[in-house]
Protein backbone atom coordinates (compact mmCIF):
# COMPACT_ATOMS: atom_id res chain seq x y z
CA UNK A 1 0.00 0.00 0.00
CA UNK A 2 1.36 3.53 -0.92
CA UNK A 3 1.41 6.04 1.41
CA UNK A 4 0.57 9.52 0.24
CA UNK A 5 0.65 11.58 3.63
CA UNK A 6 2.25 14.44 1.90
CA UNK A 7 -0.03 15.23 -0.70
CA UNK A 8 -3.21 14.78 1.16
CA UNK A 9 -1.47 17.67 3.39
CA UNK A 10 -0.71 19.30 0.12
CA UNK A 11 -4.28 19.26 -1.43
CA UNK A 12 -5.59 20.16 1.73
CA UNK A 13 -3.27 23.34 1.72
CA UNK A 14 -4.50 23.99 -2.14
CA UNK A 15 -8.14 24.29 -1.05
CA UNK A 16 -7.05 27.37 0.86
CA UNK A 17 -6.24 28.97 -2.19
CA UNK A 18 -7.27 26.86 -5.11
CA UNK A 19 -11.06 26.08 -6.17
CA UNK A 20 -11.25 21.97 -5.66
CA UNK A 21 -7.83 22.24 -5.50
CA UNK A 22 -6.96 21.92 -8.55
CA UNK A 23 -6.58 24.08 -11.60
CA UNK A 24 -8.64 21.25 -13.86
CA UNK A 25 -11.59 19.35 -12.36
CA UNK A 26 -10.61 15.81 -12.93
CA UNK A 27 -6.90 16.16 -11.66
CA UNK A 28 -9.08 16.30 -8.35
CA UNK A 29 -9.90 12.24 -8.66
CA UNK A 30 -13.12 12.98 -6.73
CA UNK A 31 -15.04 10.50 -9.44
CA UNK A 32 -12.63 7.65 -8.31
CA UNK A 33 -12.24 8.10 -4.61
CA UNK A 34 -8.81 9.61 -4.05
CA UNK A 35 -7.33 12.70 -3.32
CA UNK A 36 -4.89 14.14 -5.45
CA UNK A 37 -1.10 13.09 -6.24
CA UNK A 38 0.87 16.16 -6.02
CA UNK A 39 3.95 15.20 -8.65
CA UNK A 40 7.49 16.47 -8.00
CA UNK A 41 9.24 15.24 -10.68
CA UNK A 42 8.94 12.89 -13.76
CA UNK A 43 11.30 10.80 -16.16
CA UNK A 44 10.41 8.58 -19.40
CA UNK A 45 7.30 6.87 -18.15
CA UNK A 46 7.48 7.39 -14.58
CA UNK A 47 5.88 9.93 -12.14
CA UNK A 48 6.90 10.56 -8.86
CA UNK A 49 5.25 12.65 -6.26
CA UNK A 50 6.01 14.37 -3.49
CA UNK A 51 5.95 11.00 -1.21
CA UNK A 52 8.94 9.59 -3.27
CA UNK A 53 6.51 7.05 -5.19
CA UNK A 54 6.82 5.88 -8.68
CA UNK A 55 3.96 5.17 -10.75
CA UNK A 56 4.17 4.28 -14.62
CA UNK A 57 2.52 6.66 -16.43
CA UNK A 58 -0.55 6.52 -18.85
CA UNK A 59 -2.02 9.92 -18.70
CA UNK A 60 0.98 11.51 -19.72
CA UNK A 61 -0.25 14.55 -18.67
CA UNK A 62 -3.65 13.54 -20.96
CA UNK A 63 -1.36 13.15 -24.47
CA UNK A 64 1.55 15.43 -24.12
CA UNK A 65 4.32 13.04 -23.93
CA UNK A 66 4.62 10.78 -26.82
CA UNK A 67 8.64 10.56 -26.08
CA UNK A 68 8.03 10.17 -22.58
CA UNK A 69 8.64 12.38 -19.80
CA UNK A 70 11.87 15.06 -19.48
CA UNK A 71 13.24 13.27 -22.92
CA UNK A 72 16.99 14.60 -22.90
CA UNK A 73 16.81 16.19 -26.30
CA UNK A 74 14.16 18.46 -25.80
CA UNK A 75 15.12 19.12 -22.52
CA UNK A 76 18.47 20.72 -23.53
CA UNK A 77 16.94 22.54 -26.63
CA UNK A 78 14.60 24.43 -24.14
CA UNK A 79 16.83 25.35 -21.67
CA UNK A 80 19.56 26.37 -24.30
CA UNK A 81 16.83 28.57 -25.73
CA UNK A 82 15.63 29.77 -22.37
CA UNK A 83 19.36 31.29 -21.59
CA UNK A 84 17.78 33.45 -24.86
CA UNK A 85 15.07 34.93 -23.27
CA UNK A 86 11.54 33.38 -22.51
CA UNK A 87 9.23 35.86 -24.06
CA UNK A 88 9.49 38.69 -27.02
CA UNK A 89 6.31 39.44 -28.07
CA UNK A 90 7.62 39.69 -31.64
CA UNK A 91 8.48 37.21 -34.51
CA UNK A 92 11.46 34.34 -34.20
CA UNK A 93 12.28 32.33 -36.66
CA UNK A 94 11.29 29.18 -34.52
CA UNK A 95 7.68 29.51 -35.34
CA UNK A 96 8.50 29.62 -38.92
CA UNK A 97 10.52 26.21 -38.35
CA UNK A 98 7.63 24.92 -36.29
CA UNK A 99 5.06 25.81 -39.00
CA UNK A 100 6.81 24.48 -41.57
CA UNK A 101 7.31 21.14 -39.63
CA UNK A 102 3.19 21.43 -38.64
CA UNK A 103 2.92 21.57 -42.84
CA UNK A 104 5.39 18.65 -43.55
CA UNK A 105 3.66 16.48 -41.25
CA UNK A 106 -0.35 17.77 -41.92
CA UNK A 107 -0.21 18.62 -45.63
CA UNK A 108 -4.01 19.86 -45.40
CA UNK A 109 -2.91 22.46 -43.21
CA UNK A 110 -1.24 24.93 -45.71
CA UNK A 111 -0.85 28.26 -43.47
CA UNK A 112 -1.10 27.27 -39.26
CA UNK A 113 -1.59 30.07 -36.28
CA UNK A 114 -0.02 29.36 -32.76
CA UNK A 115 -2.00 29.45 -30.15
CA UNK A 116 -1.44 28.82 -26.24
CA UNK A 117 -4.41 26.13 -25.82
CA UNK A 118 -6.74 23.81 -27.87
CA UNK A 119 -9.65 25.19 -25.95
CA UNK A 120 -8.12 28.62 -27.69
CA UNK A 121 -7.65 26.70 -30.97
CA UNK A 122 -10.53 25.65 -31.46
CA UNK A 123 -12.44 29.00 -30.31
CA UNK A 124 -10.59 30.84 -32.99
CA UNK A 125 -11.03 27.80 -35.62
CA UNK A 126 -14.56 28.55 -35.30
CA UNK A 127 -14.67 32.14 -35.04
CA UNK A 128 -12.62 31.78 -39.02
CA UNK A 129 -15.31 29.15 -39.94
CA UNK A 130 -17.98 31.90 -39.58
CA UNK A 131 -16.20 34.65 -40.97
CA UNK A 132 -15.62 32.36 -44.08
CA UNK A 133 -19.09 30.98 -44.53
CA UNK A 134 -21.13 33.90 -43.31
CA UNK A 135 -22.98 31.40 -41.80
CA UNK A 136 -23.58 31.14 -37.58
CA UNK A 137 -24.70 27.31 -37.32
CA UNK A 138 -21.78 25.18 -35.80
CA UNK A 139 -22.80 21.44 -35.23
CA UNK A 140 -20.69 19.15 -33.07
CA UNK A 141 -21.33 15.54 -31.26
CA UNK A 142 -22.58 14.33 -28.48
CA UNK A 143 -19.15 13.40 -25.94
CA UNK A 144 -17.03 14.97 -28.16
CA UNK A 145 -15.17 17.63 -26.04
CA UNK A 146 -13.68 20.75 -27.85
CA UNK A 147 -12.35 22.83 -24.72
CA UNK A 148 -14.29 25.05 -22.39
CA UNK A 149 -15.02 27.79 -25.00
CA UNK A 150 -18.81 28.81 -24.13
CA UNK A 151 -20.43 28.04 -27.46
CA UNK A 152 -19.74 24.55 -27.42
CA UNK A 153 -20.26 23.81 -23.39
CA UNK A 154 -23.83 22.05 -24.67
CA UNK A 155 -25.44 19.26 -23.87
CA UNK A 156 -27.68 16.88 -25.69
CA UNK A 157 -31.09 15.25 -25.05
CA UNK A 158 -32.69 12.25 -26.92
CA UNK A 159 -33.79 12.93 -31.04
CA UNK A 160 -31.75 14.37 -33.44
CA UNK A 161 -30.67 17.26 -31.83
CA UNK A 162 -30.66 19.80 -29.09
CA UNK A 163 -30.33 23.71 -29.22
CA UNK A 164 -29.18 26.33 -26.33
CA UNK A 165 -29.04 24.12 -23.61
CA UNK A 166 -25.65 24.82 -21.59
CA UNK A 167 -23.55 22.39 -20.24
CA UNK A 168 -22.07 24.75 -18.16
CA UNK A 169 -23.62 27.65 -15.33
CA UNK A 170 -22.13 30.84 -16.20
CA UNK A 171 -22.71 29.96 -19.82
CA UNK A 172 -26.31 32.02 -21.48
CA UNK A 173 -28.22 30.26 -23.84
CA UNK A 174 -27.92 32.79 -26.23
CA UNK A 175 -24.33 31.72 -27.08
CA UNK A 176 -25.40 28.43 -27.31
CA UNK A 177 -28.20 28.85 -29.89
CA UNK A 178 -26.33 28.76 -32.71
CA UNK A 179 -24.58 25.37 -31.67
CA UNK A 180 -26.57 22.01 -32.65
CA UNK A 181 -25.18 18.46 -30.89
CA UNK A 182 -26.14 15.63 -33.06
CA UNK A 183 -25.77 11.83 -31.99
CA UNK A 184 -21.97 10.31 -33.54
CA UNK A 185 -21.86 7.65 -35.42
CA UNK A 186 -25.40 8.57 -36.18
CA UNK A 187 -25.80 9.68 -40.60
CA UNK A 188 -29.49 9.30 -40.45
CA UNK A 189 -28.89 12.18 -37.51
CA UNK A 190 -27.04 14.53 -39.42
CA UNK A 191 -28.92 13.93 -42.89
CA UNK A 192 -31.91 14.90 -41.29
CA UNK A 193 -30.72 17.59 -39.53
CA UNK A 194 -28.67 19.77 -42.86
CA UNK A 195 -32.09 18.57 -44.82
CA UNK A 196 -33.48 21.16 -42.12
CA UNK A 197 -30.85 23.41 -41.82
CA UNK A 198 -28.05 22.82 -44.14
CA UNK A 199 -27.74 26.41 -45.36
CA UNK A 200 -27.25 27.78 -41.96
CA UNK A 201 -24.17 25.58 -41.12
CA UNK A 202 -20.85 27.27 -41.07
CA UNK A 203 -18.87 24.50 -39.74
CA UNK A 204 -19.14 20.79 -38.70
CA UNK A 205 -16.43 19.93 -35.78
CA UNK A 206 -15.23 16.49 -34.38
CA UNK A 207 -12.46 14.29 -32.97
CA UNK A 208 -11.92 11.82 -35.76
CA UNK A 209 -11.39 9.61 -33.02
CA UNK A 210 -13.23 11.13 -29.88
CA UNK A 211 -11.27 10.63 -26.79
CA UNK A 212 -13.08 12.61 -24.54
CA UNK A 213 -15.62 10.27 -23.64
CA UNK A 214 -13.04 7.62 -23.96
CA UNK A 215 -11.65 6.11 -27.22
CA UNK A 216 -14.90 5.17 -29.47
CA UNK A 217 -13.73 4.82 -33.26
CA UNK A 218 -16.19 6.24 -35.85
CA UNK A 219 -17.65 3.45 -37.64
CA UNK A 220 -19.20 2.63 -41.21
CA UNK A 221 -17.22 5.65 -42.61
CA UNK A 222 -18.86 8.21 -40.76
CA UNK A 223 -15.78 10.55 -40.76
CA UNK A 224 -15.76 10.31 -44.89
CA UNK A 225 -19.60 11.14 -44.97
CA UNK A 226 -18.75 13.85 -42.73
CA UNK A 227 -16.83 15.32 -45.49
CA UNK A 228 -18.97 14.22 -48.04
CA UNK A 229 -22.49 16.00 -46.21
CA UNK A 230 -20.51 19.51 -45.54
CA UNK A 231 -18.93 19.62 -49.36
CA UNK A 232 -22.11 18.96 -50.14
CA UNK A 233 -24.34 22.03 -48.25
CA UNK A 234 -21.18 24.38 -48.23
CA UNK A 235 -19.88 23.81 -44.66
CA UNK A 236 -16.50 23.23 -43.78
CA UNK A 237 -15.19 20.22 -41.74
CA UNK A 238 -13.07 20.50 -38.90
CA UNK A 239 -10.93 17.76 -37.62
CA UNK A 240 -10.41 18.72 -33.74
CA UNK A 241 -7.09 16.72 -33.69
CA UNK A 242 -5.70 18.58 -30.36
CA UNK A 243 -5.11 15.06 -28.94
CA UNK A 244 -4.75 12.79 -32.14
CA UNK A 245 -2.43 15.32 -34.07
CA UNK A 246 0.94 13.69 -34.63
CA UNK A 247 0.08 10.72 -31.99
CA UNK A 248 -1.37 7.82 -34.48
CA UNK A 249 0.65 8.85 -37.10
CA UNK A 250 2.90 11.65 -38.61
CA UNK A 251 -0.01 12.61 -40.27
CA UNK A 252 -2.52 12.93 -37.75
CA UNK A 253 -5.76 11.03 -37.80
CA UNK A 254 -6.92 12.39 -40.91
CA UNK A 255 -3.60 10.50 -42.90
CA UNK A 256 -5.01 7.41 -40.90
CA UNK A 257 -8.17 7.59 -42.63
CA UNK A 258 -7.63 9.29 -45.99
CA UNK A 259 -9.87 12.27 -44.76
CA UNK A 260 -8.43 15.82 -45.96
CA UNK A 261 -10.65 18.22 -43.66
CA UNK A 262 -10.51 22.29 -43.83
CA UNK A 263 -9.37 23.54 -40.81
CA UNK A 264 -7.27 21.42 -38.18
CA UNK A 265 -6.43 21.88 -34.47
CA UNK A 266 -3.86 20.86 -33.15
CA UNK A 267 -1.99 20.84 -29.34
CA UNK A 268 -0.38 18.91 -26.94
CA UNK A 269 2.47 17.02 -28.96
CA UNK A 270 3.13 20.46 -30.75
CA UNK A 271 4.18 22.21 -28.11
CA UNK A 272 6.36 19.32 -27.03
CA UNK A 273 5.04 19.88 -23.13
CA UNK A 274 4.75 23.29 -23.23
CA UNK A 275 1.59 25.41 -23.47
CA UNK A 276 1.13 25.61 -27.16
CA UNK A 277 -1.38 24.76 -30.16
CA UNK A 278 -2.50 25.52 -33.58
CA UNK A 279 -5.29 25.97 -35.68
CA UNK A 280 -4.45 26.06 -39.75
CA UNK A 281 -5.84 24.40 -42.97
CA UNK A 282 -6.88 25.93 -46.48
CA UNK A 283 -4.84 29.13 -47.51
CA UNK A 284 -7.82 30.73 -49.04
CA UNK A 285 -9.24 30.37 -45.36
CA UNK A 286 -6.80 31.17 -43.60
CA UNK A 287 -5.71 34.28 -45.21
CA UNK A 288 -8.72 35.73 -43.47
CA UNK A 289 -6.89 36.51 -40.01
CA UNK A 290 -5.74 39.42 -39.29
CA UNK A 291 -3.62 41.26 -40.09
CA UNK A 292 -4.23 40.03 -43.69
CA UNK A 293 -8.09 39.68 -43.66
CA UNK A 294 -11.31 40.71 -41.03
CA UNK A 295 -11.02 37.85 -38.88
CA UNK A 296 -9.32 38.60 -35.45
CA UNK A 297 -7.29 36.58 -33.54
CA UNK A 298 -4.44 37.80 -31.10
CA UNK A 299 -2.59 36.47 -28.29
CA UNK A 300 1.03 38.00 -26.08
CA UNK A 301 2.54 34.23 -25.46
CA UNK A 302 1.47 32.80 -29.06
CA UNK A 303 4.29 31.61 -30.70
CA UNK A 304 6.46 31.37 -27.17
CA UNK A 305 9.83 30.74 -28.38
CA UNK A 306 10.15 28.08 -25.50
CA UNK A 307 7.01 26.45 -26.51
CA UNK A 308 8.25 26.75 -30.28
CA UNK A 309 11.46 24.55 -29.48
CA UNK A 310 10.53 22.24 -27.17
CA UNK A 311 7.61 21.70 -30.65
CA UNK A 312 10.48 21.80 -33.03
CA UNK A 313 12.65 19.43 -31.09
CA UNK A 314 9.45 16.57 -30.75
CA UNK A 315 8.40 16.69 -34.48
CA UNK A 316 11.81 16.40 -35.35
CA UNK A 317 12.30 13.20 -33.22
CA UNK A 318 9.02 12.14 -34.32
CA UNK A 319 10.16 12.20 -38.34
CA UNK A 320 13.20 9.93 -37.62
CA UNK A 321 11.54 6.41 -40.11
CA UNK A 322 10.02 3.64 -38.04
CA UNK A 323 9.47 5.84 -35.16
CA UNK A 324 5.38 5.46 -35.50
CA UNK A 325 5.59 1.64 -36.73
CA UNK A 326 7.47 0.79 -33.74
CA UNK A 327 5.24 2.70 -31.63
CA UNK A 328 1.84 1.34 -32.79
CA UNK A 329 3.14 -2.26 -33.11
CA UNK A 330 4.08 -2.09 -29.39
CA UNK A 331 0.98 -0.70 -28.63
CA UNK A 332 -1.37 -3.44 -30.76
CA UNK A 333 0.73 -5.95 -29.18
CA UNK A 334 -0.40 -4.60 -25.39
CA UNK A 335 -3.77 -3.70 -25.98
CA UNK A 336 -4.36 -7.17 -27.57
CA UNK A 337 -3.00 -8.77 -24.54
CA UNK A 338 -5.27 -6.43 -22.34
CA UNK A 339 -8.23 -6.77 -24.57
CA UNK A 340 -7.92 -10.66 -23.86
CA UNK A 341 -7.29 -10.36 -19.79
CA UNK A 342 -10.34 -7.93 -19.10
CA UNK A 343 -12.97 -9.53 -21.82
CA UNK A 344 -13.78 -11.98 -19.14
CA UNK A 345 -14.50 -9.56 -16.62
CA UNK A 346 -17.03 -7.52 -18.46
CA UNK A 347 -15.04 -4.97 -19.69
CA UNK A 348 -14.48 -3.81 -22.99
CA UNK A 349 -11.24 -2.32 -24.51
CA UNK A 350 -11.57 0.23 -27.14
CA UNK A 351 -8.35 1.56 -29.16
CA UNK A 352 -7.46 3.43 -32.25
CA UNK A 353 -2.97 2.94 -32.29
CA UNK A 354 -2.28 3.66 -29.29
CA UNK A 355 -4.67 5.16 -27.22
CA UNK A 356 -7.21 3.06 -25.19
CA UNK A 357 -10.12 2.68 -23.09
CA UNK A 358 -11.38 0.02 -20.55
CA UNK A 359 -14.81 0.43 -20.49
CA UNK A 360 -16.90 -1.09 -17.76
CA UNK A 361 -19.82 -2.31 -19.86
CA UNK A 362 -20.27 -5.31 -21.99
CA UNK A 363 -21.56 -5.10 -25.80
CA UNK A 364 -20.44 -2.62 -28.26
CA UNK A 365 -19.30 0.96 -27.22
CA UNK A 366 -20.00 3.07 -30.51
CA UNK A 367 -21.52 6.57 -28.95
CA UNK A 368 -21.92 8.76 -25.64
CA UNK A 369 -24.93 6.85 -24.83
CA UNK A 370 -23.16 3.42 -24.85
CA UNK A 371 -20.45 5.35 -22.79
CA UNK A 372 -22.96 5.91 -20.20
CA UNK A 373 -23.90 2.50 -19.30
CA UNK A 374 -20.23 1.80 -17.95
CA UNK A 375 -19.69 1.06 -13.95
CA UNK A 376 -18.11 4.28 -13.00
CA UNK A 377 -17.75 2.11 -9.34
CA UNK A 378 -15.89 -0.52 -10.72
CA UNK A 379 -14.09 1.94 -12.60
CA UNK A 380 -13.14 3.61 -9.75
CA UNK A 381 -12.23 0.61 -8.12
CA UNK A 382 -10.00 -0.82 -10.49
CA UNK A 383 -8.26 2.81 -10.98
CA UNK A 384 -7.49 2.12 -7.20
CA UNK A 385 -6.27 -1.45 -7.92
CA UNK A 386 -3.90 -0.28 -10.23
CA UNK A 387 -2.83 3.07 -8.41
CA UNK A 388 -1.65 0.74 -5.30
CA UNK A 389 0.51 -1.27 -8.16
CA UNK A 390 2.31 1.59 -8.96
CA UNK A 391 0.14 2.47 -12.53
CA UNK A 392 -1.41 5.76 -13.42
CA UNK A 393 -4.22 5.50 -16.01
CA UNK A 394 -6.34 8.03 -16.82
CA UNK A 395 -8.20 9.10 -13.83
CA UNK A 396 -11.78 9.17 -15.69
CA UNK A 397 -13.69 6.10 -17.11
CA UNK A 398 -14.74 8.96 -19.91
CA UNK A 399 -10.72 9.88 -20.80
CA UNK A 400 -7.99 8.39 -23.12
CA UNK A 401 -4.75 6.61 -21.96
CA UNK A 402 -1.68 6.77 -24.20
CA UNK A 403 1.28 4.65 -24.63
CA UNK A 404 4.55 5.96 -25.31
CA UNK A 405 7.63 5.62 -27.20
CA UNK A 406 9.55 5.70 -23.88
CA UNK A 407 7.16 2.27 -22.15
CA UNK A 408 9.21 -0.52 -22.60
CA UNK A 409 8.11 -4.03 -23.15
CA UNK A 410 9.07 -5.11 -19.55
CA UNK A 411 6.80 -2.13 -17.83
CA UNK A 412 4.51 -2.92 -20.09
CA UNK A 413 4.04 -7.08 -19.37
CA UNK A 414 3.85 -5.82 -15.74
CA UNK A 415 0.89 -3.20 -16.18
CA UNK A 416 -0.52 -6.85 -18.31
CA UNK A 417 0.17 -8.72 -14.57
CA UNK A 418 -1.58 -6.28 -12.85
CA UNK A 419 -4.34 -6.17 -14.47
CA UNK A 420 -5.00 -10.02 -14.54
CA UNK A 421 -5.25 -9.56 -10.53
CA UNK A 422 -7.95 -6.93 -10.67
CA UNK A 423 -11.32 -8.91 -8.81
CA UNK A 424 -14.25 -7.75 -11.20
Amino acid sequence: MFSRPKSKAAFEEALRYIPGGVNSPVRALKSVGETPLFIERASGTTLTDIDGNDYTDFCLSWGVFILGHAHPDVLREVNAAVLRGTSFGIPTLQETELARLVNRFIPSIERVRFVNSGTEAVMSAIRLARGYTRRNVIVKFVGCYHGHVDHLLVAAGSGVATMGISSSAGVPESFVAHTACLPFNDRAAVEEYFRAHGDEVAAVIVEPVPANMGVVPARDGFLQFLREVTRRHGALLIFDEVITGFRLTAGGAQKLFGITPDLTTVGKIVGGGFPAAAFGGRADIMQLLAPEGPVYQAGTLSGNPIAMTAGITTLSLLSQPGVYDALNAKAARFIDRLREILAPKGIVVNSVGNMFTPFFTTGEVRNFDDVKRSDTARFARFFRHMLERGIYFSPSQFETNFISIAHTEETLDRVLAAAAEFEA
